[in-house]
């Protein structure tokens, strides 16, 4: 996965240390169909995701991550999570944690396609047959979407 160039110039000076990160996560809906992208990274099925540039606002990210690597045009709806995952390490070391917005968005337009070097694959599939491996945060976000889809006024899941 491409790394921000303000986490090159970070590493520079921390090396591996543990950076605390954060992300967004886009569930773009189109009807009972949602997008997925198969990560280069690790082969999985996700959320479309991407971190957020310094001063750039949470739901600009997340529409601007959908497009990068989907070519599709999408629109944020509401808030449907936030929480943070454990410690990842990479293959070179680098350890990060991630701070997760996920957002409730719809389709708006644009043919979906592989368009970066972050997917093998790009498509829409059906709620009830999401493609296997499915990341395991990603079956969590989704959940929660639908959730907020549901019910606008639960509002975001986040631990208390």
């Amino acid at each position: 996965m491409p790394v921000p160039d303000f986490v090159t110039a970070l590493r520079a000076h921390v090396g591996t240390a543990p950076l605390w990160l954060s992300g967004v996560t886009a569930v773009v809906l189109d009807g009972d169909r949602v997008l997925l992208g198969r990560r280069t990274d690790n082969g999985m099925w996700a959320a479309i995701s991407g971190i957020l540039d310094p001063g750039e606002q949470p739901a600009r990210a997340a529409v601007r991550e959908v497009l990068e690597e989907t070519g599709v045009v999408a629109r944020v709806l509401a808030l449907a999570s936030v929480d943070s995952g454990d410690v990842v390490t990479y293959p070179n070391g680098d350890r990060a944690q991630y701070l997760s917005l996920a957002f409730l968005c719809e389709y708006v337009s644009g043919e979906a396609h592989v368009a970066d070097d972050e997917s093998l694959a790009v498509g829409w599939f059906p709620l009830d047959a999401l493609p296997r491996p499915l990341a395991p945060t990603s079956a969590t976000r989704i959940a929660d979407a639908l959730a907020v889809r549901a019910d606008p006024a639960a509002g975001p899941r986040f631990v208390r």
